[in-house]
């Protein structure tokens, strides 16, 4: 694990600083330092990655959250700006289902092969999402189960459909807008191609904070921001604070990767404005899943990617990661992390009842699973969710604060999900604060 150097101040200020080392806020600095601006990212924990890090337990690489990094896009451009391959292996398939204990290949027949054994209205469904990627998509406020309902009842099909909101957006289908269903699927090409590190996923982060390192930018860890100081519409200082001590850090722009939510609950952050506080505060939906991390000595499924469930209570995919990355497990041990959504994942619920019924449903799959070594059990919600906001309810990147942009999966793009999503926001935010600092230059 890379430890944070010494904070050094400069009574220069830096062109920028950014509050957080998840995807979105590394994404962020890397492509900032790349076009030559000094910067500085703080990160209040120990180790960088946010909630796609990773941990050491009894000799097990653990991943926190996200594990399956995408390929061939906006992740790989960040990476090539900072001269740092990306360490991934890329599993072949990519991705299966797995419905009563069949496991079901769509890699080259798509959605009517998967829909055509359970449903007459495959045809029907399929043709809807040619409409989506002709821009016909459903309004707004129509969830993805209504939308559903209108095509078929099938209950094998509706229980797809679900696993697939709550894989990739960490919510329930009937929570879900059916228009972010489909532009993710229909439109944005959904998730084609990924891998995983062999160090766990902390391992890409810790080697893009060395790219940043090693392009003069800064990476302090164990260092939260204290306050937010604002003067004339910019923010131009932030408090941090590193062993005890609580510096002043003057800069030219802010990138916040904290949320919105957390972003103004800074001490200082009445400089927003009341209208965007409390739009801040309650328009974020955050997200919740459970990540099921455990071992066996006996293979439970020869699949090498993720597999996605058909009937189930909670449980949604699961991937065996050593098929892949043997190292991240003990030498003999199938090292799985399954992924559970409760029901809601978007208010409040019987944290004990749901971790259960996730539980029994990797029973019921999987008998060799009550031989397991079960390495740790992780509610992501509140503070701490699997998404900061349900797709369909993001928040703009943009702030009132001329200088001031959010990343991550708070201000997605529309129909957006995943850490690409959180890259795409950091690219895009790296471009305006360039923008804007380029502007700064040119005398008056």
């Amino acid at each position: 694990m890379n430890s944070s150097a010494s904070p050094s101040v400069s009574n220069t200020p830096y062109d920028a600083v950014v509050i957080g080392a998840g995807a979105g806020g590394l994404c962020a600095a890397a492509r900032l330092v790349a076009a030559g601006k000094k910067v500085l990212v703080v990160e209040s924990r120990d180790r960088v990655g946010g909630r796609a890090s990773s941990e050491q337990i009894d000799g097990f690489t653990v991943n926190i959250g996200a594990i399956a990094i995408e390929l061939g896009g906006v992740f790989e451009e960040t990476f090539a700006a900072v001269g740092v391959p990306l360490d991934l292996r890329e599993p072949n398939p990519a991705t299966v289902f797995y419905i009563d204990r069949k496991v079901i290949n769509v890699a080259k027949g798509g959605w009517g092969m998967l829909l055509g054994g359970f449903t007459k209205q495959a045809a029907k469904i399929g043709a809807k999402f040619a409409d989506a990627r002709a821009g016909d998509l459903p309004e707004a406020k129509l969830t993805t189960q209504e939308w559903l309902a209108q095509y078929t009842k099938n209950e094998t099909v509706h229980a797809i459909f679900r696993n697939l909101c709550a894989a990739i957006f960490a919510v329930n289908s009937d929570e879900l807008p059916a228009r972010a269903f489909l532009t993710y699927f229909a439109v944005k090409g959904a998730f084609k191609r990924f891998g995983f590190c062999p160090r766990g996923t902390v391992g890409l982060w810790n080697d893009l904070a060395d790219g940043i390192r090693q392009r003069g930018g800064e990476v302090w860890l164990n260092a939260p921001v204290t306050a937010l100081h604002v003067a004339d519409g910019r923010a131009t200082a932030l408090d941090v604070t590193v062993d005890g001590v609580t510096q002043r850090i003057a800069t030219r722009s802010v990138i916040s990767n904290i949320g919105p939510t957390a972003t103004v609950a800074l001490p200082g952050a009445e400089a927003f404005g009341s209208a965007y506080v409390a739009q801040a505060r309650q328009m974020p939906k955050p997200a919740a899943n459970i990540v099921i991390n455990f071992a066996t000595q006996t293979r439970l499924i020869d699949v090498p990617g993720l597999v996605t469930f058909g009937k189930t209570r909670r449980l949604c995919n699961m991937g065996e990661l050593t098929a892949t990355c043997p190292e991240l497990a003990p030498p003999g041990w199938h090292m799985y992390v399954a992924y559970a959504v409760p029901k809601p994942a978007l208010g409040d619920f019987d944290e004990k009842a749901e971790i259960e019924a996730s539980l029994q449903d990797l029973r019921d799959e999987f008998p060799g699973f009550a031989q397991a070594k079960m390495l740790s059990i992780r509610v992501m919600r509140d503070a701490w969710p699997a998404q900061r906001s349900c797709a369909g309810f993001d928040m703009p990147q943009e702030t009132p604060l001329a200088n001031l942009w959010h990343v991550g999966d708070a201000v997605k793009d529309y129909g957006d999900g995943g850490t690409q999503a959180c890259a795409y926001t950091g690219r895009e935010a790296a471009r305006r604060a360039v923008a804007l600092l380029a502007s700064d230059a040119v005398p008056a």
